[in-house]
Formats: structure tokens, sequence, C-alpha cells
């Protein structure tokens, strides 16, 4: 009997095959010698996500076109598959291949636009490969491996055509080179968690405008943020988290378009799976494919900036993380802060933001995650809305003024007997006003959390297709969100009223 765990035997026979996909189908075994030898005219290969293992045998095919191995167990060093001149997409990324990029990778393969090595243990320098003759690349995803080494100088001159540079997570240094400034088509440049220096140059504001999302935490940049990102009108993801970034947060930030209409990922005309790791809800979350697309984010944190929040940044409707903890922020949070209607995540702790928190915070419906702590914010915590399902007394902690649940300090006039009104002949003690405004406010957050609710399905279904995955992703909790905020309510009046 025929084991469904291996390749069949009945392949051996298909010697006229040019296209094979057996993509995630739960093979465990190895690439038998005979699938490359039998099928001299395969120009397509799809062995991706099972689990095959062992070494893949270097056999050249000058017809091959397409290889995708991705998402197995395969190890041993990079197969010499590239060497076709028509192959033009490569993609053997989370595997276990080790040792270098071989140094002449780039000399055999023109028509190659698409390559990914990525989640490897590949190791060398970067900057010992020749790029030359990769005029038609596109994405160049190297991240998660152990590269050393700068970027080469001249990068930019040899690949002008990538839209998605990916070299996070390895072990890269030295400054940008200034000749990516000719690669004009790049829409993604992920360079997080390496070891890069030096200041941002302006050029990345100037000559990159199609850069949708631009992450370079976790490196050792310098200096002040360049006025000139603001001249990115696609960009919707912008991390430059645990640099040493200083000055101001740059006043024109409110004007970048991509967090008010949702254009990040108009800019790049190929499709990619890219998967980006980025801090949100207190925690690093990996957000991929067209989820990233949609994952509006401002991260500044961990760096030296100081001034004041500014007003501008509450115009970024769009947004849905917004992270400026662990600076030197000084002033108020901004009172409109409530027009950001799409945050989902609000980190602004560990800065020295003073003054009363603002009320209009209770109208960020889809906020699940809050941080207030250590600053020196007084006065009481607004309540109401989604506020009241956010009342761990954690997100406040480290703000001595600050007063009222869910911490125990009390606020001024507050007392035991305050806390619930007395009933006097079936009537509460309270004005009527008090009722009455508290009815409409109950009775208009259930009508605004029906038209949020509604349009928020259907609305984005229509305005944007690419929006689906997204919607249907979150739609799940911003139920359960709705949920909580009537039961609340609800639980509110019968107590009052009864």
């Amino acid at each position: 009997m025929t084991d469904p765990n291996k390749f069949p035997q009945w392949l051996r026979t298909q010697n006229l095959l040019t296209s094979l996909t057996l993509r995630n189908v739960s093979i465990s075994d190895t690439i038998p010698e005979w699938c490359w030898k039998s099928f001299s005219n395969l120009k397509y290969l799809d062995l991706s996500k099972n689990r095959l293992h062992g070494i893949v045998p270097s056999v050249v095919r000058q017809e091959t076109k397409w290889v995708d191995l991705s998402y197995n167990s395969l190890g041993g060093p990079l197969p010499s598959l590239w060497s076709s001149a028509n192959l033009s997409y490569l993609s053997l990324g989370h595997n276990l291949f080790s040792g270098p990029i071989p140094s002449n990778f780039g000399e055999t393969t023109p028509l190659l636009y698409y390559l990914d090595l990525s989640t490897n243990h590949l190791s060398g320098e970067l900057s010992s490969i020749d790029w030359k003759g990769m005029q038609s690349l596109i994405i160049l995803d190297l991240s998660n491996n152990n590269l050393s080494g700068k970027i080469p100088s001249s990068i930019g001159f040899h690949l002008p055509s990538l839209e998605r540079l990916i070299l996070s997570n390895n072990s890269l240094y030295g400054e940008l080179p200034s000749s990516l400034k000719y690669c004009t088509s790049l829409g993604s440049l992920d360079l997080g968690n390496n070891n890069f220096s030096g200041i941002l140059p302006t050029w990345i504001g100037e000559n990159l405008l199609h850069l949708a999302m631009l992450n370079l935490q976790a490196n050792s940049f310098t200096g002040k943020i360049p006025q000139q990102l603001c001249h990115l009108k696609y960009l919707g993801i912008l991390v430059l988290a645990q640099n040493k970034f200083s000055g101001f947060i740059p006043t024109c930030l409110g004007n970048l378009s991509g967090f008010i209409d949702g254009e990040a990922a108009s800019s790049m005309t190929y499709e990619y799976d890219e998967t980006m790791s980025i801090v949100a809800k207190g925690r690093e979350l990996k957000y991929h494919g067209e989820i990233l697309n949609e994952v509006m984010t401002l991260d500044l944190s961990s760096n030296n900036l100081s001034g004041n929040i500014l007003t501008g940044i509450t115009m970024l409707t769009g947004m849905i993380l917004l992270n400026l903890s662990i600076n030197h922020l000084t002033g108020k949070i901004p009172r409109n802060i409530g027009n950001m209607t799409s945050l989902e995540s609000l980190d602004l702790s560990r800065n020295q933001l003073s003054g009363e928190i603002p009320q209009t915070m209770s109208s960020l419906y889809f906020l699940s995650h809050l941080n207030l702590s250590n600053n020196n914010l007084s006065g009481r915590i607004p309540s109401g809305y989604q506020l009241q399902t956010l009342n761990e007394s954690s997100n406040y902690f480290g703000n001595p003024q600050l007063c009222g649940p869910p911490l125990s300090n009390k606020c001024p006039g507050d007392d035991d007997g305050d806390e619930t009104p007395q009933i006097v002949g079936g009537v509460s003690n309270g004005s009527n006003d008090d009722e009455e405004e508290e009815k409409i406010w109950f009775y208009g957050s259930m009508a605004l959390g029906f038209i949020v609710g509604f349009w928020g399905a259907c609305g984005s279904l229509i305005v944007k297709k690419s929006w689906k995955r997204a919607y249907f992703c979150l739609l799940e909790n911003i139920l359960d969100r709705i949920f909580v905020i009537v039961v609340v309510n609800l639980c509110h009046f019968h107590n009052r009223f009864h």
C-alpha cells in the first residue's frame, strides 16, 4: 500500500509534466532524485507547506521558471536552483538552510523578480554578494537569518525595481547607503532589529514617495526625526521604536494621509505575504499579508523625544495602534484624542504628561488596550462606554494625583455615602436632569453602536475589497466590545432606577 506521506511513485512516469503542485498535502519525505531527473520539462514546482526534510539536490533545469519549497524543514546549503536563466520566482523561506548566500547569486538570474530566503540559518556578509544583473527583482526578503556586515553601497543601482526590501532580524550594521534613494518604487522597507546607526536620511521622505511601511525599530539611529517623512502620503506603518531619536515629534505628522484614508497598500503593485513584528496591546505581535496592510501603526516609543503630543495627531482617524511610551514628552493629552475613532491600542506610559485625562477618550469605542501609567496626570479618571471595560488599575499606576475608579484613591468630595444614591419613596434623591442626561447618553450610545456595527461591516466591504479579510478577523472582537458596553450600561440603569 502506498504511504500517503511519501511522494507518490506514479509521478515517476509523468515525464512530460510541465507543472507540479503538491502544496500543503502533508508529505513527510526527502525530495527523491527522480523528482528532478524525471521532469525534464518542468517549469512550475510548488512543494510548499509540507514536512519535507533533507538536502535539496542541486539539479539545474534551464526551463524552470517557478520554484516554491517554503515552509518545510529542508536543510544544508542553498541549492543552486537559481542557476536557471529563466528562473523568475524562488521561495525557500521558512526552512533550515544554512551557510552563506553564494557570491555569484545575482549573475545568472536576470529574470528573477521574487526572492524569499527568510527564516533560515543563513550567515555571511551581505556585502559579499554580487547583485548585478538582478534589475527585475521586486521582492527581496532575507529576514530572520544570521546575516552580518553592511548593506552594499551600490545596492540601489543594481536593484532599481524593488518594491519590498525586508532585512529585519539579522546582525547588519552601518549607515543606510544613499544608493537606496534610487529604489523609488519601494513600498516597504523593513530593517528592524539590526545594528544600523547614523541619522535618518532625508532622502527617505524625498525620494521614496511610495513607502507604505517603514520599520526601523531596535537599531541605533540618532538625531531628529526628519520633517521630510511627512511627504510620504501612502505611509500607514511608521515604526521607529527602540532607537536614540531626540527632539520634537514633527508637527506635520498629522498630515500623513495614509493614516486617514487607509491607502497604505495602494502603492505596491505586487502582493506578498509579508510578516512584520509590531508591539501592540502590550506585547509583540506578528501581522502579515492583507492584515498587515490594514494595521495603521505609529510607534515612536523608547526614544529620547521631548515636547508636547501634537494636536495634529488626532487628525489621523484611521490609526489603529499608537505608541509614544518611554520618552520625555510633556504637556497634556490632546483634548480631541476622541477623534481617533479607529484606535485599538494607545500607550502613552512612562513620559512626563500632566493635566487631566480628556473625557473624549471615552469615545474610543474600539480601544482594547490603554496604558497611561507613570506620568504626572491628575484629576478624576473619566468613565463611561469603552473606558468601563478598561478598568485595570495598572493602566493608571504611577500618577499619584489621579483619583477615582479603578484606582483606590478617592477624588475630593467623594465618600462612601456619596457612591450610592439614597432612594426615598421610590425616587432617587439625584436630580431629574442628571437622570435624563444619562438616559440620553445611554440610548445615544446604543444607536451609535448600531451605526458603527452596521456601516463598519457593510460600508467597508463596499468601499474597499481589501478590507474584507481585516474586517472579518476583527468582527467578533468588535461585537464582544459592543455587547460589554450595552450590558454595563443596562446594569448601571437597573441598579439606579430599581
